[in-house]
Formats: C-alpha cells, structure tokens, sequence
C-alpha cells in the first residue's frame, strides 16, 4: 500500500513537473522580459542612488527656502537648479540672489 501510494505521489510530482515545464517553455519571452526589466530597475536604482538623493534634499532645500525663508526665487528655474544640482544649486542661487545677479 505504502509502495502504491509512494507511486502515485512520484507520478503526480512527474506530471506536475512537465506541465510546469510545457508552461515555462511556452511563456518564455514574457518570462525573459520581465526578468531583463527587474534588472534594469535594480540596476537604474543601484547607480542612481545618489542622483536620486540629492533631487530629494535639493527639493526639500528649495521649499524650506521660498516657503519657509519667503526667499523671492524664480519659481521654475529655481525649481530645475534644485532638482539638478540638490542643495548645492539652491546656495548657488542664494549666493546670486545676495548678489543682486538673479
């Protein structure tokens, strides 16, 4: 009975393992694509990090400026230099605004 059982169990699993197969073959692109995509995002993230935290802090930096410091910047084009070139840009800015430049 037990040797039956075990049989069916092997039978069952080998069943299931060339549907699973059949399916994997048939869906082979999709499956290549969406690999290549969750790496390119991995990968996009990995080398963009810093980019991504210096638009951040330079976003943050620009609206304590114009909304916290009610500092008269042009609104745009202050925005892109922040979301560029981070809090570096807004004290470039800053800088040019005590100047009288901007």
């Amino acid at each position: 009975m037990n040797s039956l059982l075990a049989q069916l169990s092997i039978e069952g699993l080998l069943q299931g393992i060339q549907k699973f197969i059949s399916t994997l073959t048939a869906n082979l692109p999709l499956i290549g694509t969406g690999i290549i995509l969750i790496l390119a995002t991995i990968l996009i993230v990995w080398f963009l990090k810093k980019f991504i935290v210096n638009t951040v802090l330079g976003l943050i930096a620009w609206g304590l400026a114009v909304f916290v410091f009610k500092i008269s910047l042009p609104f745009y084009p202050s925005l892109a230099v922040s979301l560029l070139f981070g809090p570096a840009g807004i004290g470039v800015l800053l800088v040019l605004k005590a100047f009288g430049v901007i």
